[in-house]
């Protein structure tokens, strides 16, 4: 237990709920129906508005209970805690939120899709890939460039299950994108400001100071450590896109 309450907050939080919804659910302790996206029950009274955050905890089935959050907790640990991009109080909060909305949005308008677990595993892939360009990983038996992590996994979630079981986790790369768009590639080439800032409210809530390194030259963000890390994907195979849960 000391080593989960001394993890980064975001990613043991994450872990722990896809861990625990995922369980819950297939173990039949919660029914499907509760934890879905539905706009039917969330413009109802009173509105239902935990399905906008517990579509993104359940994971596929069988060995994806293990696998999935294994994933979540690999990627977004080493980006809360290593990426200078997210350096202040809370921003990485503030990725997950929008990265959430936008994968939400889209998969739902576009595919009727209603739970959306493997988008959001496919943006902290692939922002990692960014944060960590250059480094080598090992995905199951072969060894990648890290920016090839995200489409690795897609294309082994489409030969396993097809295209339907891959749309929600395609809809991840766009979704990390646009956050990398408006928070870094804008500012930097575009002469715009960062449209994406950690909200003062969710500052206060994480407090503490930026996350920063002393050297002898001066102050400097901590950079990534560059280490060949092990990608663990095989139970993405499982997962399905946009799960009708109960026949809904």
């Amino acid at each position: 237990m000391d080593a989960f309450w001394s993890a980064p907050p975001i990613a043991r939080t994450l872990t722990a709920l896809v861990l625990f919804e995922s369980v819950a659910v297939y173990g039949r302790l919660l029914a499907g129906q509760r934890i879905i996206f539905a706009w039917p029950f969330i413009w109802t009274f009173p509105p239902e508005i935990w399905r906008f955050f517990t579509a993104f905890f359940l994971s596929g089935p069988q060995l994806a209970i293990i696998f999935d959050p294994y994933t979540i907790w690999q990627y977004s640990s080493a980006l809360e805690t290593e990426s200078p991009r997210f350096a202040q109080p809370g921003d990485f909060l503030t990725y997950i939120l929008f990265v959430g909305a936008v994968i939400a949005l889209s998969a739902n308008y576009l595919f009727g899709s209603v739970i959306f677990t493997g988008g959001l595993i496919t943006a902290i892939a692939y922002t990692y890939a960014q944060e960590n360009r250059g480094k080598k990983i090992h995905f199951m038996v072969v060894t990648l460039d890290v920016k090839w992590l995200p489409y690795a996994n897609i294309f082994l979630n489409f030969i396993i299950n097809g295209l339907d079981a891959t749309k929600v986790m395609i809809l991840g790369i766009p979704a990390a994108h646009l956050y990398d768009f408006l928070t870094r590639l804008w500012p930097a080439f575009g002469g715009g400001r960062n449209m994406i800032r950690t909200p003062a409210f969710i500052s206060r809530i994480f407090g503490g100071p930026q996350r920063v390194t002393v050297a002898k030259q001066g102050t400097i963000f901590r950079p990534p450590p560059q280490t060949t890390t092990t990608s663990f994907q095989g139970g993405w195979g499982s997962r399905g896109q946009g799960r009708r849960l109960g026949g809904e």
